[in-house]
């Protein structure tokens, strides 16, 4: 019964403007993908990562990771992330195929707790097939029109920010991606949702704080390294 982790790792980061793909942005002198898969491992129970590097850069994250002694398996991704999901889920199974729980990360959340992914990975094994970590809402949120009119304001009592690591049953999440072969979703869970598949939900974390923005890599510079 083991744990492998995701990392869909080949977006190009435009917003953080840094020439190269986000996972290998650095903070402290080290890639933020780096950072990621070592909190993985620091967890104790993930017994595989599978990065999914971009096509031109599978080499690079192959050395980055090994030079920093940060163990995982590096696989070319696809052109969007559920591709890279998809592809990164296959190298697992045929890489672990004893594996029953799988997590889905993102690089950009480099400083999850490990605490955290334990409290999921626990949370799966305990039988629920889909959980995701989860921060209440701080602002007060609207829902506009096309025209930016303000059209609702939802009960923000009700309304969670989702984090990752998200982690699911092996056969839930497949069955979820052999089920939506073409979707673009930004959210496993969503698409596991779909099936009608019930999630549940651990508190997140603010150090698990997604790395979009130069201002966001300020903040974990200063903060979180």
């Amino acid at each position: 019964m083991s744990v492998v982790a995701l990392v869909p790792a080949a977006g190009r980061g435009e917003r953080l403007g840094a020439g190269v793909p986000k996972a290998l942005v650095p903070v402290r002198g080290e890639p933020l993908l780096v950072h990621a898969v070592r909190g993985l491992l620091a967890s104790g129970c993930v017994q595989r990562v599978v990065v999914a590097a971009p096509l031109s850069d599978v080499d690079t994250m192959v050395g980055v990771l090994a030079s920093a002694g940060a163990d995982a398996l590096v696989v070319p991704g696809g052109p969007s992330r559920t591709q890279s999901v998809r592809l990164a889920l296959h190298a697992a199974m045929a890489d672990v195929p004893d594996a029953t729980v799988v997590l889905v990360h993102d690089a950009a959340r480099a400083f999850t707790p490990a605490g955290l992914v334990r409290s999921v990975v626990e949370r799966v094994n305990s039988g629920s097939p889909a959980v995701i970590p989860v921060l209440p809402v701080a602002d007060t949120i609207k829902r506009v029109d096309a025209h930016g009119v303000v059209a609702a304001t939802p009960d923000r009592a009700d309304l969670r920010i989702v984090q990752t690591p998200q982690g699911f049953r092996l056969d839930v999440l497949r069955r979820a991606y052999d089920a939506y072969p073409d979707d673009t979703t930004t959210d496993d869970a969503g698409l596991v949702e779909r099936l009608g598949v019930g999630i549940d939900t651990v508190p997140g974390d603010p150090h698990a704080m997604k790395i979009t923005t130069r201002f966001d890599l300020a903040v974990a510079e200063a903060v979180l390294g």
